[in-house]
C-alpha cells in the first residue's frame, strides 16, 4: 500500500509539472521567446559556453538567463558581468529545475519581451531530464573528459534532447578522446540525433553553435508575426 502511495504521489506531481509547463509554453508562444533547456554533468561547460554565447548575441537579440545550483549564485554572478538579465534559483536539496521554480522566477521578472531564454539546468544528468520546462530545445552537453560512454549512462537526458552538444574539443586529443566512440553512444541511445562538436575556448564549432540559435529565434518570432 505505501509503494502504491509514492507511485501515485509522484504520478501527481508530475501532471502538476507538465500543466505549469504548457502554461509556460504557451506564455513563451505568445511573446515569441525562443526557450533553451542545457542539461549536463557539473564540470561540462555550460557556463563558459552560455558566456561565449551570450556574447555573440550581444547587441542584436535580447536574452536572459534563469540559472539553476543546489547552492551558491557564482554561475549567475559570472553572466550578469555583461549585463543580462540573470536570476539564481538556488534549489536546495533538489537536484533539478522544475516548471513551477521557472514560473515563479520569472514572476520576478520585469515585463519585457526577450527573443531567448537560456535555462542552465542543475549539473546532473538524472533528474532534470524527468521535467518539462516548457522549452523549445533541450540541449544536452558532455565534455571529452567525461567518458564516451556517458550516453549510454544517462540514456534519458540524450534520448530527450533535441541536440547533443561535446564541449571541450580542444583537449580531446590530450585526455584521449575517441570521437567515434562517443558518437557511436549517442546513436545508440538516440538513432539520427543531432550531434555538435565545439570548444568555447577557442572558438570552434562556436559558428555552427549560433547559427543553429538564430535560426530557431527567427523561427519562433515568425510564428508570432504570422
Amino acid at each position: 500500500m505505501t509503494k502504491l502511495r509514492v507511485v501515485e504521489i509522484a504520478r501527481n506531481l508530475m501532471m502538476r509539472n507538465d500543466a505549469i509547463a504548457e502554461r509556460l509554453r504557451d506564455r513563451f508562444a505568445e511573446s515569441g521567446t525562443l526557450v533553451v533547456n542545457l542539461l549536463s554533468s557539473p564540470g561540462s561547460g555550460k557556463t563558459t559556453l552560455l558566456e561565449r554565447t551570450l556574447d555573440r548575441l550581444a547587441g542584436r537579440y535580447r536574452a536572459g538567463v534563469l540559472v539553476g545550483d543546489q547552492a551558491t549564485d557564482n554561475d549567475a554572478v559570472r553572466l550578469r558581468r555583461d549585463g543580462v538579465r540573470t536570476e539564481q534559483i538556488t534549489t536546495g536539496a533538489e537536484c533539478r529545475l522544475d516548471a513551477d521554480m521557472i514560473s515563479k522566477a520569472l514572476a520576478r521578472w520585469p515585463d519585457e519581451r526577450l527573443d531567448v531564454l537560456f535555462i542552465e539546468n542543475v549539473g546532473n544528468l538524472i533528474c532534470p531530464a524527468e521535467y518539462d520546462l516548457g522549452e523549445d530545445l533541450r540541449v544536452v552537453l558532455f565534455s571529452v573528459t567525461e567518458g564516451e560512454d556517458k550516453p549510454l549512462k544517462y540514456p534519458l537526458a540524450f534520448n530527450t534532447a533535441q541536440l547533443a552538444v561535446v564541449t571541450k574539443t580542444d583537449i580531446a586529443d590530450a585526455v584521449g578522446y575517441d570521437r567515434a566512440a562517443a558518437r557511436t553512444s549517442i546513436e545508440q541511445v538516440k538513432p539520427g540525433a543531432r550531434i555538435l562538436e565545439l570548444s568555447a575556448r577557442t572558438g570552434s564549432g562556436m559558428d555552427e553553435w549560433i547559427g543553429l540559435l538564430e535560426e530557431r529565434i527567427r523561427d519562433k518570432a515568425l510564428v508570432v508575426v504570422r
